[in-house]
C-alpha cells in the first residue's frame, strides 16, 4: 500500500523536472545612475558534451547553453554571454538594462507554462545628507488560480500560507514533537487538495473529449454522475494519484479499456492530457533563486539572507506563489561622499573663522 503524501507527489514532480530543467538564478541590480537604474540578469548552466559544444560554436545562431529553461521568457533580454567552464559545464547569462521599475516589470523574464509572471516594483529613495537610503520592493502576483480547486477549501489560510511560504511561523516555540504533530495534521489536507485537483484535471479533460471515445461503456451524462464514486475508487486511503495505475483502475471500475487512450502518450488525447497534468505540476519544480544587489550597504535584507558579497538571496519557488503574492524587499544606505566633504569644509571654515576673529581681537 502506498503512503498518501504531499511530499510524494511533489517529489514525483521534482524527479520528472530534474531530467531536463537547468538550474536558473535571477539577479536584479539597482544602480540609481540615471541612464540605466536597473539591470535584470538571468543565468543558467547545463552539462553539454563536446559534440554539443562543437555544434553550438559552429552554428550561425546565438551561442547558448542547451536546453534553454522553460521558465525563461527570451523576449525579456537584450544581451547574452556564454562561458564554457570545467566539467563540460556551459553557462549562459542574459541581461537587460532598464531606466524605470515599470519598464523592468513589464519585461519580467520568468514564466510558468508559457505565461509571463506578473510583478510590480518600486524604489523609494530618501536623502539623509550624509547618506541616501534606498528601499527596493518587488511583488510577484499569486498564480494559485492554476488550480481549479482552491486550497482554502481544505485548510485555513494561515496553515496554507505556512505550508507553502513558511509564514506565519505556526510552529514557533513548539518542541520537535509538537512541530511534527502539527505538520502531520496539515500534510493530509494539502495532499488531498493536490490529489483532488489532479483528479479534476483528468476527469474534466475526459468529459470535454468524451465524443472521441469509441464505444464508451457509459454515456457522458452517466460518467459525470459517477464523479464521486470514481474518485473514491481511485483515491482510496493510502494512495496518491501519481501512484495509481489509472488505466488498470479505470478498466476494473468500468470493465472496459475505452479510457486507456487518455493515458497513452502515443495518442493525441494522451499527449494532450499529459500536458494538462504537467501544467498543474510545473509550479512545484519552478525554482529560481532571486539575488538582489543594492547601492551602498544593505542594512535590512527583509525576508532574504545577506550574502558575503553584499547581495541579498531570496528563495523564489512556485509554491510561494500558490497562496498569495510573493514580495521581496531590502533597504540599503549609500554614503554621500560629497556631503561629508562639504561638511568637513564647512567645519574647517567655521574653525578658521573663529581663529581669525581671535587673532584679530
Amino acid at each position: 500500500m502506498k503512503t498518501s503524501s504531499y511530499f510524494g507527489i511533489a517529489l514525483g514532480a521534482l524527479l520528472l523536472a530534474s531530467c531536463y530543467q537547468p538550474k536558473v538564478t535571477m539577479k536584479t541590480s539597482v544602480f540609481d545612475r540615471g541612464y540605466s537604474n536597473f539591470v535584470r540578469e538571468a543565468k543558467y548552466s547545463n552539462v553539454m558534451s563536446q559534440e554539443m559544444q562543437d555544434s553550438m560554436m559552429a552554428s550561425d545562431q546565438a551561442k547558448l547553453s542547451y536546453p534553454i529553461p522553460e521558465c525563461l521568457n527570451m523576449d525579456a533580454f537584450m544581451s547574452t554571454h556564454t562561458d564554457i567552464g570545467e566539467g563540460d559545464t556551459v553557462t549562459t547569462t542574459f541581461w537587460m538594462a532598464f531606466k524605470t521599475v515599470e519598464e523592468m516589470c513589464k519585461m519580467t523574464p520568468l514564466q510558468l507554462n508559457g505565461v509571463r509572471l506578473r510583478s510590480k516594483a518600486k524604489l523609494d529613495k530618501r536623502f539623509r545628507w550624509f547618506y541616501t537610503e534606498y528601499t527596493f520592493t518587488e511583488t510577484f502576483y499569486c498564480v494559485g488560480d492554476t488550480f481549479k480547486l482552491p486550497a482554502t477549501n481544505y485548510a485555513d489560510k494561515a496553515e496554507i500560507s505556512y505550508w507553502f511560504t513558511g509564514q506565519p511561523n505556526l510552529i514557533e516555540g513548539m518542541s520537535g514533537a509538537e512541530a511534527s504533530q502539527k505538520l502531520g495534521e496539515m500534510e493530509p489536507q494539502i495532499t488531498k487538495w493536490l490529489n483532488d485537483n489532479l483528479y479534476k484535471t483528468g476527469f474534466d479533460f475526459i468529459v470535454a473529449n468524451y465524443d472521441s471515445i469509441p464505444n464508451p461503456p457509459v454515456s457522458r451524462e452517466r460518467f459525470i454522475e459517477l464523479h464521486d464514486s470514481l474518485a473514491n475508487y481511485l483515491l482510496t486511503e493510502g494512495n496518491d494519484i501519481l501512484a495509481v495505475n489509472i488505466t488498470d483502475a479505470l478498466r476494473d471500475f468500468f470493465h472496459s479499456d475505452a479510457y486507456a487512450m487518455f493515458f497513452d502518450e502515443d495518442t493525441p488525447c494522451g499527449k494532450a492530457l499529459n500536458k494538462e497534468f504537467l501544467n498543474s505540476l510545473n509550479i512545484f519544480w519552478f525554482n529560481v533563486p532571486y539575488i538582489l544587489e543594492m547601492p551602498g550597504t544593505i542594512v535590512d535584507p527583509g525576508n532574504g539572507t545577506l550574502q558575503a558579497d553584499g547581495t541579498v538571496f531570496y528563495p523564489f519557488t512556485g509554491e510561494r506563489l500558490i497562496p498569495q503574492d510573493y514580495t521581496i524587499t531590502a533597504t540599503s544606505r549609500k554614503v554621500n561622499t560629497w556631503a561629508c566633504i562639504v561638511s568637513v569644509l564647512i567645519l574647517l571654515l567655521a574653525i578658521g573663522s573663529f581663529i581669525y576673529k581671535k587673532r584679530k581681537d
